[in-house]
């Protein structure tokens, strides 16, 4: 059954050269789910049990366990007639296309500019660092082709990046912290409400400490209005504020961002091994 290995190698070839699972499945007259099962479940299943020494027929009884849609007399009868099909068909001009899972970042970029409208507008965050509080800008491009989001920090420093904002569920927000050609990304997941323009929008922000470690806090975006005119988010400023100096409201924002266990951090142990002891000493390293 080596012929399935060779399938499974061929659909992996395919899919990134461009190929969508549709039609690579309507060029071997199979089903899309099928055959998406197949390369995504029972396939790799199938090489995974082989290589821990398990012979070929349990391996694929194992891998078929996994899914409820393939046969396996049905893939089995059609074997070689699957495996012929697939290396006949070649990519456009048997050139290489663009990475598939950066074709699906750019249709998620445009698709989220038609979502963002509910939460366009300026905003505030809060995070766990020395009560940090910074203005964000969320707003659709000027051609409308992705979602643009500005970052003033606490210290006078702007990034822009961009944001994908998924079926009223989730958002995700990308910036580069450094200049061109340095590359230190930060990234916020936001937890999108089922909520007509929600006042509020919370999640995790992850970065690098000032050690190059990575960070993870908890932060809160709390929208300060609609408006996406630059002029006017320009007049909002990131500051630190002391925990004093704290409004009411403010101190709720600091009770839910900025306790134990609202931060999870890394940090690298010196060792020559570098074994699992290493792991427990970060913990304590950390606890200190």
């Amino acid at each position: 059954m080596n012929d399935l290995i060779e399938i499974y190698r061929r659909i992996e070839y395919l899919r990134n050269n461009g190929l969508k699972m549709k039609e690579i499945a309507d060029y071997v007259d199979m089903a899309p789910s099928v055959l998406s099962a197949l390369y995504s479940s029972v396939l790799p299943t199938y090489v995974t049990s082989l290589k821990q020494g398990h012979s070929e027929e349990d391996s694929l009884d194992l891998a078929l366990a996994q899914v409820n849609n393939v046969s396996k007399k049905r893939l089995l009868g059609n074997l070689a007639s699957t495996k012929e099909l697939l290396f006949s068909l070649e990519p456009a001009n048997g050139e290489a296309k663009t990475n598939p899972f950066m074709e699906m970042m750019t249709a998620e970029m445009q698709r989220s500019v038609q979502e963002v409208y509910n939460y366009s507008g300026s905003y505030l965050s809060y995070s766990l660092s020395s009560s940090c509080v910074e203005p964000y800008l969320i707003e659709a491009s000027e051609d409308n082709t992705y979602v643009k989001v500005t970052h003033m920090s606490a210290y006078n420093t702007t990034h822009r990046g961009v944001g994908l904002f998924n079926n009223h569920q989730n958002g995700y927000i990308f910036f580069n912290e450094r200049e061109s050609p340095q590359m230190a990304l930060f990234s916020i997941y936001l937890q999108l409400p089922m909520y007509d323009f929600p006042p509020f929008l919370k999640g995790l922000y992850l970065s690098l400490d000032y050690n190059r470690n990575p960070i993870a806090r908890r932060i809160l975006f709390v929208k300060q209005g609609d408006s996406t005119d630059m002029e006017e988010f320009l007049e909002l400023k990131g500051e630190l504020v002391p925990l004093d100096k704290l409004t009411e409201l403010q101190k709720k924002y600091y009770d839910y961002t900025c306790q134990e266990g609202d931060c999870i951090r890394t940090c690298m142990v010196p060792s020559p091994q570098l074994n699992e002891n290493d792991l427990e000493r970060e913990k304590k390293i950390l606890s200190l």
